[in-house]
């Protein structure tokens, strides 16, 4: 494939992920407002993500991290249906010049300590 046609191709998938849901909240307005973060978890699409609470509202924001450091060591990766890919973190340190300081801890996400950066849009459920 030509490289033009990849760029292609690469700004609509990026078009369409980016591209934020219908009646979303920003997480960061969600938690001026009070509502409580969860556990991550899996929405009922599969994706993973957030239910953030407050009286009988709820909301489920979608995890925006592409990957996160897992222990000392470790690194996963997220797919959009969900799963945890297992990555070698010393060939991805290796290649981008050093450890990341954008990308999140695995358990500050799992406990539900996430930043904003790492939230993508909120849906009512």
């Amino acid at each position: 494939m030509s490289r033009s046609f990849r760029y292609a191709v690469l700004g609509v998938v990026l078009a369409v992920l980016g591209a934020p849901a219908a009646h979303a909240e920003s997480f960061s307005a969600l938690g001026k407002q009070g509502y409580a973060v969860g556990p991550m978890g899996q929405g009922k699409s599969g994706a993973l993500g957030w239910v953030v609470s407050k009286g009988g509202s709820k909301f489920f924001c979608r995890l925006r991290a592409s990957s996160a450091y897992s222990g000392g060591n470790g690194m996963v990766g997220f797919t959009t249906s969900g799963r945890m890919i297992k990555m070698n973190r010393a060939v991805y340190e290796a290649t981008i010049g050093g450890r990341d300081p954008s990308i999140p801890q695995l358990a500050d996400l799992k406990a539900g300590r996430v930043r904003p950066a790492d939230v993508g849009a909120c849906s009512k459920i």
